[in-house]
């Protein structure tokens, strides 16, 4: 009789670094600590499920500097930040497929906090992993940590996974 594989939430989301449309650094980071550390060789006995929690700004537009004239402008806009999301999760989803460890990914609107809170009380996993930035103590009051709240907050164990010193830009509030 095979048991149920161990399901591992792992919380990705963009790079802010401008210009640079991939997966950030502390979730690439925190990815590819699980496939290390926690699945190993053992990709049946694991379930990945991957959440991308999009952040939309305040008011709705991505693109300040954007001119829009019809409806169709706002319509490629949407599309286009879907695809943004679907491309970070295929990148995801396609290293789960090359080592073989089962996968889902989806994708949720919203506060990272409350996106990442809600998704473990609606789909239980056995615990998740989120990546961190390491900001220091000034930089937390402004920005806060999303994995600090999931610490508190989410339903489940939680995993930090920190980024090293080689691994973070010039300025630690990029990812």
């Amino acid at each position: 009789m095979e048991s149920e594989p161990t399901r591992v939430m792992v919380a990705v989301n963009e790079s802010s670094i401008k210009g640079y449309p991939h997966a950030s650094i502390s979730s690439k980071k925190a990815f590819e600590w699980t496939l290390k550390k926690i699945v190993k060789s053992n990709t049946s006995g694991f379930k990945l499920l991957l959440l991308h929690a999009q952040v939309q700004d305040e008011d709705g537009f991505d693109d300040i500097d954007s001119i829009y004239a019809s409806p169709d402008d706002f319509r490629n806009m949407r599309e286009r930040n879907k695809a943004n999301g679907l491309h970070l999760l295929e990148f995801f989803v396609n290293k789960c497929h090359e080592i073989g460890v089962r996968c889902e990914a989806w994708i949720r609107k919203g506060d990272p906090t409350e996106v990442i809170c809600h998704e473990v009380r609606r789909v239980r996993p056995d615990f998740l992993v989120v990546g961190s930035r390491g900001l220091g103590p000034f930089q937390k009051v402004f920005v806060g940590t999303v994995s600090e709240f999931c610490v508190k907050h989410a339903e489940c164990p939680v995993i930090i996974i920190k980024r090293s010193a080689e691994e973070s830009p010039q300025d630690p509030a990029d990812d």
